[in-house]
């Protein structure tokens, strides 16, 4: 029986990727670019879940003269066997296990407080010095660098220390290797984020400031850094005056290929599981990223559904990537839009596309100061992609649209949650009062109320019309609501059937048209629909006695009502 490699869900560690033998897609080419490019500081800017942190492990294993508990150094060689990297040269090659290496994630600073915050990036710093404690056992330091090293280790430094902890180990380690040090620092904008939310941004930033600008910039035992995070925050909020710094957003084409799976790698994926068959579906929901101009795939997502396609925990793809980003500013977008915005919104649901200034330099702290920088957010972490650029005067503009079916998934349930809240705190009681009394007028008007208001989503189609009036017809008592059920010689829209029989029945059947001019004549079809379908056989076969008949027509942000009794 053939060997099949497991699939690495939420593997983030290379070395266990490859020891333990799951299916690796293999972008250890990475390696040779950043080697050619020799930037002193890279920041990649990828949304959430797209393999930074996979990237910045392999790059550690990769680069790491790692020491081992017994004192001898580590053969990490071994993982990059097979691999492309090894096939690249001699000049690059070389460069294997000859570095001290720091690493640091920051996305466990994901916390409600500044405090708690905090306390998470101290025992952060306190176990990379414990990782690289060996170096306390060699004459390389002196003992007060011992003694400050140790009040990292038991994390008892002062606070201020802590702002220049990895600048500090660098030169310690730099002492001891007789190399400069390597600095991954991994989710570097976790703690920002959080920080937004929670309320404390200023004393995060405050602190994180004077952290990078030690470690990155004045930081003499620096060979390079790597790091990554989700959203470029412009020089002035953190990387104050940091001019070694080379960012590589999704706008550029450099290294484009590494975070994310092409087209090449997502089919050699689905054939080595012989899933081929699932191409269509895989690319529909799941790809769509453009990073540069290289079209990727989000990596979580293909994962997660080839695992479960292959093992039967399902038929059908699902949205994982919303299940693990933070969708907080779509629904901000969603809360706070104004007409403009929601007509913006209804046109990217319906698969068009919007147009925005870019802006690169963007802090969490501007977010909320216009919708363009809402836009913005949106586009760099992964809700948007761009389809077209344009330079006008000094200004880059985004032709920006929806990039899949997942993405496409997370506006519609956010649209939706955002409708069924309007409706729990608003008053209907004029409404189902105009149902009831057969006032068609006033009936028509709270439609068109509602519709101005509202934001459309698959307006091109009937069901978004009916799910609309369902929303609005649930805070109804007395009623029983039922929809899409078999009366007569078909299927009607909506019924809603009273549980005092002395109370009217109502049939509800809904129409849509192009132009206004046709919304009478669909009204009248609708009626006569329901009169040659018998929708009402049901109702009087259980004796109601009244039955009320609608007849509705709906046209973009507009609707007309009939009535038949």
């Amino acid at each position: 029986m053939q060997y099949i490699k497991p699939i690495p869900i939420g593997v983030e560690f290379y070395k266990q990727m490859i020891s333990e033998e799951y299916y690796y897609i293999d972008k250890t080419l990475l390696i040779r670019d950043l080697l050619v490019q020799k930037n002193t500081v890279t920041l990649f800017t990828r949304p959430r879940r797209f393999g930074k942190t996979l990237a910045q492990s392999m790059l550690k294993t990769f680069f790491e003269k790692e020491i081992l508990p017994d004192g001898t150094v580590a053969d990490n060689s071994v993982y990059f066997q097979g691999k492309k990297i090894m096939e690249a040269g001699e000049e690059y090659t070389k460069h294997i296990g000859q570095y001290p290496v720091i690493f640091l994630s920051l996305k466990s600073a994901k916390q409600p407080t500044y405090e708690m915050a905090y306390k998470i990036l101290q025992q952060n710093i306190a176990k990379e010095f414990i990782r690289h404690s060996y170096i306390l056992n060699s004459k390389a330091l002196l003992p007060v660098q011992k003694i400050c090293f140790n009040s990292f280790i038991e994390q008892k430094a002062e606070p201020s220390d802590y702002a220049t902890s990895i600048q500090f180990l660098s030169e310690c380690l730099e002492k001891y290797h007789k190399q400069k040090v390597i600095i991954l620092v991994d989710e570097y904008d976790v703690p920002l984020e959080n920080a937004y939310f929670n309320g404390f941004y200023d004393e995060m930033v405050s602190f994180m400031r004077s952290f990078f600008e030690s470690a990155l910039k004045t930081n003499e035992s620096l060979k390079f850094a790597i790091v990554t995070g989700c959203l470029r925050i412009s020089r002035e909020s953190i990387f104050t005056g940091l001019n070694n710094l080379k960012i590589v957003s999704v706008l550029d084409e450099s290294y484009a290929e590494y975070f994310g799976f092409t087209q090449n790698e997502a089919d050699s994926f689905l054939e080595y599981y012989g899933i081929t068959q699932r191409r269509d579906e895989l690319k529909n929901w799941y790809d769509g990223y453009l990073f540069g101009n290289t079209e990727v795939y989000n990596p979580w997502s293909v994962i997660n559904y080839i695992y479960d396609i292959v093992h039967k925990n399902t038929e059908f793809p699902k949205p994982y990537w919303s299940n693990t980003s933070s969708n907080s500013i779509v629904h901000e977008l969603i809360e706070n839009a104004d007409d403009n915005t929601k007509k913006e919104l209804e046109g990217l649901v319906a698969g068009g596309t919007i147009e925005k200034p870019v802006h690169e330099d963007i802090t969490y702290a501007d977010i909320y100061k216009s919708q363009d920088n809402l836009w913005n957010f949106l586009f760099f972490t992964g809700y948007l992609k761009t389809v077209g650029k344009k330079f006008i005067g000094r200004q880059i503009y985004l032709l920006m649209t929806i990039p899949n079916e997942e993405i496409m998934y997370i506006y519609e349930n956010n649209i939706q949650e955002w409708f069924n809240n309007r409706i729990k705190t608003s008053d209907f009681s004029g409404l189902y009062n105009s149902i009831i009394s057969g006032d068609t007028k006033a009936f028509e008007d709270y439609l068109r109320e509602q519709l101005h208001g509202s934001i459309s989503f698959m307006d091109s189609a009937e069901n978004f019309y009916h799910g609309f009036l369902l929303g609005l017809l649930g805070g109804l008592q007395g009623y029983e609501k039922l929809s899409n059920r078999e009366s007569g010689e078909g299927r009607y829209d909506i019924v809603l059937k009273p549980y005092d029989e002395r109370q009217p029945a109502i049939i509800l059947e809904l129409k849509r048209v192009q132009r206004f001019t046709e919304m009478e004549g669909m009204c009248q079809e609708a009626l006569q629909q329901i009169e040659d379908k018998h929708y009402d056989v049901g109702l009087l076969d259980e004796g109601y006695m009244v039955i009320k008949k609608y007849g509705i027509c709906f046209c973009k942000k507009s609707c007309m009502v009939m009535i038949k009794e």
